[in-house]
């Protein structure tokens, strides 16, 4: 499934659908994200603030996490997109917990928004290897 050509405008679509669930009281600024896995499967996530604001939870997080509760598998791709205004949510970059969190689920030939891989915006990832 890898080599086959990736979908990004129903990527898009999808991560745009899904920024329209975030839940952004505080921000009012709505992320979502989906993400192509290698099984040929499409996951989801969106943000989810909280009133202690450390522990909100990235679009990206959220989608690692719909990944492995559905199966597990390698990610591919993945589009982020964000923004005040749902009707005009434009594609987004990852924060730095979100590209480590992207970096274990995909690696560093995880293709971002269609320009990036993982390893051009995380150049020096901490993975297992560092454990050993």
């Amino acid at each position: 499934m890898t080599d086959a050509p990736i979908d990004w405008e129903h990527l898009f679509r999808r991560a745009r659908a899904v920024a329209r669930h975030a839940y952004a009281p505080y921000s009012g600024y709505h992320v979502g994200a989906a993400g192509l896995v290698d099984d040929g499967r499409v996951v989801e996530g969106c943000n989810v603030e909280n009133a202690s604001y450390g522990l909100a939870l990235c679009a990206e997080c959220s989608l690692v996490s719909a990944l492995h509760s559905s199966g597990g598998g390698r990610l591919v791709a993945v589009a982020v997109v964000a923004g005040r205004d749902v009707e005009d949510l434009q594609p987004g970059k990852p924060c730095g917990r979100c590209r480590q969190v992207l970096y274990e689920a995909g690696g560093p030939g995880l293709r971002i928004n269609e320009r990036y891989t993982l390893g051009d915006l995380l150049p020096d990832p901490f993975g297992s290897d560092a454990l050993e």
